[in-house]
């Protein structure tokens, strides 16, 4: 017989603004302990000296993290010019140097080739799997990696400030699996002075934004008391991308039972992916088919 798990069902998202120093896994971890909640998933990875939002999923939330995970998310980053480090950010080690600095019209004029759909090679030290290994397992090891690009779709890069010579801040708007880090290295190679990432921020993801992010101080001060679970934001914030149907009382049933249910459906195309509500909460996501919604995820509510 398998172990019970552990603590609450509480459902919904808390948009934490990660600062800098911490894993993202240690601050679902620290979510969830402060929650006492069974089961929580974040939607997308920030490197540990990153900051800003990390959108963190509890109980049946985490059914719509791949919503998120897909949406488009934006970084403002600071690239420390003249320098390349083998992690292309500021933990790592400097193995290039160069004494050349762009003008902001050299960067502003570099900055399409890295907008649009692109092909992209994640960075050594980075989590992308490598015959079962870790890239970032083998490079710690001394090995040589080499890492297939891969399709980022970028739809904005650009420039924000220029701080110093040594130093520009970008914007960037793009869609899953890009690496800030990436960006900052290529552009620096594209400029002929080399590149690292100095600071970075993800500043919005989804419906996420970090102007309402949820320090960790907060979050710790109101850990395992009544009044964190004010903190936290419907699990229909991460179904935003999707059309919203109203199901029936006998639609609801059916579709919490894993079955095709009746849906009330205005200007939705056949086929097209929906998730439907009942009585102000979230029932199922699925495709509308005919009237009614094939479920592919339920909520147990």
């Amino acid at each position: 017989m398998g172990r019970r798990k552990k603590g609450r069902d509480v459902h919904g998202w808390i948009v934490v603004d990660k600062p800098a120093g911490i894993s993202s896994n240690a601050v679902v971890m620290k979510v969830r302990w402060a929650f006492d909640a069974k089961k929580a998933g974040h939607a997308g990875t920030l490197d540990p000296e990153a900051t800003g939002v990390l959108a963190v999923a509890l109980g049946e939330a985490t059914k719509t993290v791949p919503y998120i995970t897909d949406a488009l998310k934006a970084y403002r980053f600071t690239i420390r010019l003249g320098q390349a480090t083998n992690t292309d950010d500021a933990e790592g080690e400097v193995i290039a140097t160069s004494d050349a600095r762009p003008s902001d019209d050299d960067i502003r004029a570099a900055l399409p080739q890295f907008t649009g759909d692109i092909e992209q090679v994640p960075p050594k030290f980075s989590a992308v799997k490598i015959d079962g290994e870790r890239a970032y397992k083998l490079a710690r090891e001394g090995e040589e990696v080499e890492i297939d690009p891969r399709p980022l779709f970028v739809e904005s890069l650009v420039l924000i400030d220029r701080p110093d010579a040594d130093h520009v801040t970008l914007e960037m708007t793009c869609g899953k699996g890009g690496y800030v880090r990436a960006i900052a290295r290529d552009l620096g190679a594209a400029l002929g002075c080399h590149g690292h990432v100095r600071e970075l921020r993800r500043i919005w993801s989804g419906p996420f934004v970090a102007e309402e992010g949820v320090s960790m101080e907060r979050i710790e001060e109101l850990a395992r008391t009544d009044e964190i679970d004010a903190l936290l934001q419907p699990i229909e914030e991460g179904l935003t991308s999707l059309p919203e149907l109203r199901t029936t009382p006998e639609g609801a049933t059916r579709l919490a039972h894993g079955n095709p249910g009746m849906v009330i459906a205005s200007d939705v195309d056949y086929g097209e992916e929906c998730w439907a509500s009942y009585e102000g909460r979230p029932v199922a996501v699925g495709v509308y088919k005919a009237g009614e919604l094939h479920p592919s995820r339920v909520f147990n509510l």
